[in-house]
């Protein structure tokens, strides 16, 4: 379940052109098309025909747009369906009187004549971006403000041509700021049209010229946000000379399940080369750090991550120093790996997994698809040969590959981890010989689902509103779980994106959000409040609540008869991941239970606790530190004011207002060395 909201604000670009005629733009991933963004301009109407389809999901949107003489919008209406399913139907209008708008968030206006004319929908096509930053190419200082907040700037960062069918084409790539987190990067063409949109592993680009645009596009998006992000770790990311001497914290050990005594920490290098009682006394050219009496808790583990370059460096802001990628393009995670390795950006240690998924309508793009069993069993070989941990198998597989393909991963030395494939169930995974089973959603649907049905779409997100009529306590539940215990099958529920999905509501912040959501900044605070399935009545909605309910008592049962519980989010980790941690705690498990879960628990079911996992002399220093007790209060972890990654110091406090954080706890005194 990636969870990325492919919409506006995550995928932006497109210029509105004043022709007569509609103009065609294609969506391509990994060399297939998956969708089409189609704009139909007449006269000052605008209509918009936007729809891809990317793993049996993705936005379905139109909108309808009117323009004043300007070209600036001042009637807009957006309906149709979010990536996963929730309905839409947003407004904007602007006025002499001011602009006001309604999305999913809520209602909000701006009064007066010095309202924005510009809009940054929450859940439409490309096309508000596209407005905005042809208004910006003419803006005197091309800082434009934006509604419902903000102010957008654009910065022209590269240029290029491409070849297509109206000839070679000269397009401008520009940096469009101000509207999340992070920065968008937009092509437009010499008249200031929309050209092409490129992630690492997207691209809208206009029809005709996809092929010639993509993997220049797509390469040169990678670069640019890697030389942002190469900025901030410019200057965020401390390597003193001498030894690190940390003074006065007590340490979490995972092993006791309890905090130690006042101690000094001391990192040279890399590692940890000293755990001393507190007081003790400092070497020449040494730092100093005083901990203040806070606690030193062990670098965590993600282990479902999908990892991009944003979400590596929140990760590490968040005491996530290591991450399990669940499945990504191959060569992009591998470029990012090799940046993170070399300090060039910030990001966890990662524990690649290598994804094969079986080709269909449905596929999901990353990794590699295979069309028989010969080709997944050539991919465990591929992956075997270049060092990934395991391999984790999707929802179009033939699940009649599973025995072959379990065994050939075996026989290479990997772990054989997923979703359980279209048309089969837990119970066949398990006697092929899964080692773990992915999602909760994916576990529990073969004691619902009929023979047939197809979980390669939404379906397995609808279907969980059959979940409260099992029997926790029935024979084909207990049989599945007794298998998993006896076959020491691990599971990874990612439990904070079923609570979102079931328990979020429109208007609202959603629940895992309630401890930081007044930390983000605008943009992000409206993209908080809002369900993420869709739920058409009262009674659907009470079925997924009811869902998540029996959810939790599954994984309860499941926690007493000791299967071993993982936790990853596949929402990005960082603060999901400390609500991921929470909500291990409804499970019957202590504060430090969960912690120690989280560390080292973690490391040795990676198998490198001998370096990670807790701070102790000659282990790696990964390590971040709170102000309070999380073996009493979870939530302290959440109040970081100093992370250690492999020896490097970061100051979230510092890095978080360059992204529009505001922070959570105060760095900590430094004494530099003399």
């Amino acid at each position: 379940m990636k969870f990325r909201l492919l919409g506006a604000v995550a995928l932006a670009a497109c210029a509105m052109p004043l022709a007569a005629k509609p103009v065609t733009y294609r969506v391509v991933t990994q060399d297939t098309d998956i969708g089409h963004y189609i704009v139909d301009t007449e006269g000052d109407r605008v209509t918009v025909d936007y729809d891809f389809k990317q793993n049996g999901r993705g936005p379905t949107i139109k909108e309808s747009l009117r323009l004043d003489k300007d070209g600036r919008p001042v009637d807009w209406t957006i309906t149709g369906r979010t990536t996963f399913g929730n309905a839409v139907n947003e407004r904007f209008t602007r006025t002499a009187k001011g602009a006001q708008w309604r999305d999913l968030s809520g209602p909000g206006k701006i009064a007066g004549k010095d309202a924005p004319r510009f809009y940054a929908a929450q859940n439409g096509s490309p096309l508000d971006v596209s407005l905005l930053a042809k208004a910006l190419l003419a803006a005197p200082d091309k800082r434009l403000p934006v509604a419902p907040g903000g102010t957008a700037t654009l910065r022209e960062r590269a240029r290029a041509s491409f070849d297509g069918p109206d000839g070679r084409l000269d397009a401008i790539t520009y940096e469009l700021g101000g509207l999340s987190l992070a920065p968008l990067y937009i092509t437009l063409d010499g008249k200031g049209e929309f050209f092409a949109f490129a992630t690492p592993d997207l691209i809208i680009a206009r029809a005709g010229y996809e092929k010639a645009a993509d993997k220049p596009l797509r390469d040169l998006s990678e670069r640019l946000a890697s030389e942002r992000l190469a900025g901030l770790q410019k200057d965020g990311a401390h390597r003193y000379a001498g030894p690190v001497r940390i003074r006065n914290v007590r340490l979490f050990d995972p092993r006791a399940k309890a905090l130690t005594a006042p101690s000094d920490v001391v990192v040279a290098g890399r590692a940890i080369a000293e755990v001393l009682p507190a007081g003790s006394k400092a070497t020449a050219g040494e730092t100093v750090i005083d901990g203040a009496g806070g606690t030193l808790v062990p670098g965590m583990f993600e282990m479902h991550g999908h990892l991009g370059q944003e979400d590596a460096l929140l990760n590490v802001l968040a005491g996530i120093t290591s991450l399990r990628d669940m499945g990504n393009d191959n060569a992009v995670l591998d470029q990012l790996i090799h940046r993170i390795e070399a300090g060039e950006v910030a990001g966890p240690r990662v524990v690649r997994s290598g994804f094969i998924e079986g080709k269909s309508q449905f596929s999901a793009r990353n990794g590699i698809l295979a069309s028989s069993e010969a080709e997944a069993l050539d991919a465990v070989r591929w992956y075997a040969a270049r060092g990934y941990w395991q391999a984790k198998l999707y929802n179009s597989m033939d699940p009649a590959w599973a025995p072959a393909v379990v065994a050939e991963a075996h026989r290479h030395g990997l772990r054989v981890a997923g979703h359980v494939p279209a048309f089969s169930s837990a119970d066949a995974m398990i006697a092929a010989g899964f080692d773990e089973l992915t999602h909760v959603n994916q576990l529990m649907l073969g004691w619902v689902l009929q023979p047939g049905e197809d979980t390669r779409t939404l379906f397995r997100f609808t279907a969980m509103r059959r979940f409260p009529t099992l029997d926790i306590k029935s024979a084909k539940v207990q049989g599945t779980l007794d298998a998993m215990a006896a076959r020491k099958v691990a599971h990874e529920p990612t439990i904070g994106i079923h609570e979102l999905g079931l328990t979020a509501l429109d208007g609202q912040a959603n629940p895992g959000a309630l401890d930081y959501i007044d930390h983000m900044p605008p943009s992000e605070q409206r993209q908080l409040k809002q369900a993420l399935f869709g739920a058409d009545t009262p009674q659907q909605r009470a079925e997924y609540v009811a869902a998540y309910g029996k959810i939790l008592e599954t994984l309860t049962e499941m926690n007493r008869k000791g299967i071993l519980l993982i936790p990853g989010t596949d929402t990005g980790g960082a603060f999901t991941y400390h609500r991921e941690l929470e909500l291990f705690g409804k499970l019957g498990m202590t504060p430090a239970q969960v912690l120690s879960r989280a560390t080292l628990e973690m490391a040795q079911y990676l198998g490198q606790d001998q370096q990670l996992g807790s701070i102790e002399r000659g282990k790696l220093a990964d390590f971040f530190l709170i102000p309070g007790d999380p073996t009493k209060d979870l939530k302290a972890i959440k109040a970081i004011g100093m992370v250690v990654k492999d020896g490097t110091v970061y100051f979230p406090p510092e890095i978080y207002p360059k992204l529009g954080i505001r922070p959570f706890a105060p760095a900590p005194r430094v004494e530099t060395a003399k």
